[in-house]
C-alpha cells in the first residue's frame, strides 16, 4: 500500500506557496503522494482559497518523486477540453506524476449558488460524457464526440499524455450508491466515501465495494482503491495497525486526511497554530514500519 496526504485548499492552506512547502516536507519524510481538494467555495464561508491547478503547479515544481493530483475534481463544473489541457500540462510538468480524481461534486455552494447544474443525475451524465471527451482529447489523435451535454468536432490536442495509455483516473462516489462504482469500473481506480460514522465498519464495506466493482471490470489492467482516514502521528504502532486493516481489505492507497475538523490537529493547534499542527502530522511520516 502507498501513502499520501489529502489536504484542504482553503483556510490556512488556501495558498499555493504553503501547499508547495508542505508537499516538499511530505516528500522528504517518505509520503508517496500529495493530493489537494478541488473547491472554489466551501460551506458558504468567506475565507482564503487557492485554485487547485495553481497549487498543483507549485507542488509539481517543488517536488521530484511524489504523486500529485486533485481529490476530487467535480468535472461537471469544468469545461472538459480545458481540463484536458490543464491535466496534460501538469503531467509533463511533474514528469508523469499526475493522477486525476473526479466525481459529480457535492457542495451546493459550488453549484446551485453559482448558477451551475445542481441536479445530481444530470451531473452524473455530464461526468460520464466529460470523461469520454477528456480521454479522447488526451489521446493526441483527431477526436469527435456528440453527446447531450458536450460536442467536439475534429479536435486534436497535442501533446498526448506523458503517461500511457493515459493519466490514471480515480472516480469518487458515496458507497453504497452503486452508480459511481459502475462508473469507476470503467477507469483506473475508485475513491469511496462510506456511509455511517463508525470507521470500524469501513474495511468490510471496502471488501463489499471491491467485489461489486470487479463484477463490472472489463479489463485486467491495474486498478487502485484509495481511501482517506486518519492515523495518530505520535503512535506509529497504532497508525500501522489502522492502515494495515485497510491494506488487508484491498486498499492500494491510504490518504491521510488533513482538514480543519480533525480533532488531534485542533487539539495540537491550541498549543501553537493549526498550520504548525499540520506540519507536525506530515513530518511524523506515513503509517508504515
Amino acid at each position: 500500500m502507498k501513502y499520501a496526504i489529502n489536504i484542504i485548499n482553503f483556510g490556512d492552506c488556501g495558498d499555493a506557496a504553503t501547499l508547495a512547502e508542505l508537499a516538499r516536507t511530505a516528500e522528504d519524510v517518505g509520503w508517496d503522494g500529495f493530493f489537494v481538494w478541488d473547491h472554489i467555495a466551501w460551506d458558504g464561508r468567506i475565507m482564503p482559497m487557492v485554485d487547485p491547478w495553481v497549487a498543483l503547479t507549485a507542488i509539481a515544481t517543488s517536488t521530484n518523486r511524489i504523486r500529485i493530483g486533485a481529490m476530487v475534481t467535480p468535472l461537471p463544473r469544468r469545461r472538459p477540453w480545458k481540463f484536458a489541457r490543464e491535466t496534460v500540462s501538469l503531467d509533463y510538468l511533474s514528469s508523469g506524476r499526475m493522477i486525476v480524481g473526479v466525481g459529480i461534486g457535492d457542495a451546493l455552494a459550488e453549484f446551485k449558488n453559482l448558477g451551475e447544474v445542481a441536479d445530481l443525475k444530470t451531473r452524473g451524465a455530464m461526468l460520464d460524457e466529460g470523461l469520454k471527451v477528456v480521454n479522447g482529447l488526451w489521446s493526441g489523435k483527431q477526436f469527435s464526440y456528440v453527446g447531450e451535454h458536450y460536442t467536439v468536432k475534429d479536435a486534436q490536442f497535442l501533446p498526448s499524455t506523458l503517461q500511457q495509455p493515459r493519466i490514471p483516473i480515480w472516480v469518487g462516489g458515496k458507497w453504497p450508491n452503486k452508480v459511481p462504482f459502475r462508473r469507476a469500473a470503467q477507469w483506473d481506480g475508485v475513491f469511496p466515501i462510506f456511509s455511517g460514522t463508525d470507521p470500524e465498519s469501513y474495511p468490510a464495506q471496502i471488501r463489499e465495494m471491491i467485489l461489486f466493482v470487479l463484477d463490472y471490470r472489463e479489463s485486467d489492467d491495474p486498478f487502485d482503491v484509495t481511501v482517506q482516514g486518519t492515523t495518530p502521528g505520535n503512535d506509529l504502532i497504532r497508525a500501522v495497525e489502522v492502515a494495515a486493516e485497510y491494506a488487508e481489505a484491498g486498499v492500494t492507497w491510504w490518504q491521510e486526511a488533513i482538514n480543519e475538523r480533525r480533532p488531534d490537529l485542533i487539539e495540537r493547534a491550541g498549543k501553537a497554530s493549526w498550520l504548525d499542527a499540520v506540519r507536525w502530522r506530515i513530518q511524523q511520516g506515513p503509517p508504515r514500519m
